[in-house]
């Protein structure tokens, strides 16, 4: 790991939530997907509320640090839907999960303000937002008190000056907007947006490059979990993808990364613990020398 990547791990802070501390740097920290959708890319979406539930007790039962809760697919050529469709979908699975896992961390997966503020009153405690964070969006994390995912997007993959460098230069503006309306720095965690507005270079020429956006200062997450940039160099379909995506999650504790959503939390939990063992030092919980 480089010298700048080591500095900015050692300057994020940590997170706590519900009493759970999130040591920025220390580790590389899971966060699971459920897809409250009929519609999902990957083939998992779980619209019956109880199948969601019974699903995300089955991510945190395996390890997973965050559950990532969604109610409207953003893969391409996807429908959109409404608020209170998504409302429809989510919210009784923020309730039914938080019920039973009270302990528990929940992200939502969303860009509606409505729809979050709704979330956070069932339960959620955190905004991952894929278009970033407009005014209302901003204005409501704010008021909920609430930790943000800010990750790139583009509705066209057309990019005026080398990927990387637009990508970093989002980020990093809207990092420090959301830092000058009163959100703490451990608060903003910076994705990259894999698949989303790049084609395959765009997405290879960012996961070169994770060192640099976690040298931007800001806790960072990847999402590469099943994408199609996967598929298309392995020629493997989406279900057959865990061994590339174990790859890029190996990669990105490499460069620092701070947290990976994945499908598959008990196999990507195994990659996370051996590359963070080698790359920070870090043992596992009950760790002895003895054989």
């Amino acid at each position: 790991m480089s010298a700048n990547v080591r500095a900015a791990e050692g300057s994020r802070g940590e997170l706590v939530l519900r009493g759970r501390r999130f040591a920025w740097g220390a580790r590389t920290y899971l966060m699971g997907i459920v897809n409250a959708t009929p519609d999902s890319f990957s083939g998992d979406g779980r619209p019956d509320p109880q199948d969601a539930i019974a699903r995300a007790l089955e991510l945190a039962a395996q390890g997973a640090d965050v559950i990532d809760l969604g109610g409207e697919s953003t893969r391409p050529g996807h429908v959109p839907i409404d608020a209170l469709e998504e409302q429809r979908r989510l919210i009784p699975v923020v309730r039914g999960v938080r019920a039973r896992l009270p302990h528990a961390i929940l992200s939502v997966d969303t860009f509606k303000p409505d729809v979050f503020a709704a979330a956070h009153r069932a339960g959620a405690d955190m905004l991952n937002s894929i278009w970033g964070l407009d005014d209302r969006l901003l204005a409501t994390a704010l008021e909920c008190g609430v930790p943000v995912v800010v990750m790139h997007n583009k509705r066209v993959p057309i990019y005026e000056r080398a990927v990387v460098d637009e990508v970093l230069a989002y980020l990093e503006r809207e990092a420090l907007q959301a830092v000058r309306a009163g959100l703490a720095r451990e608060r903003v965690i910076l994705d990259p947006g894999i698949g989303f507005g790049k084609l395959a270079e765009h997405n290879l020429a960012v996961l070169g490059a994770l060192e640099r956006i976690v040298a931007l200062g800001f806790p960072t997450l990847l999402g590469t979990s099943r994408k199609s940039t996967i598929g298309k160099l392995t020629g493997r379909a989406v279900g057959e993808r865990g061994y590339g995506t174990a790859a890029t999650i190996a990669l990105a504790v490499a460069a620092g990364i701070d947290v990976v959503r994945v499908h598959d939390v008990a196999e990507m939990r195994d990659v996370t613990v051996v590359a963070d063992a080698i790359v920070r030092g870090s043992r596992p919980e009950g760790w002895s020398e003895k054989l």
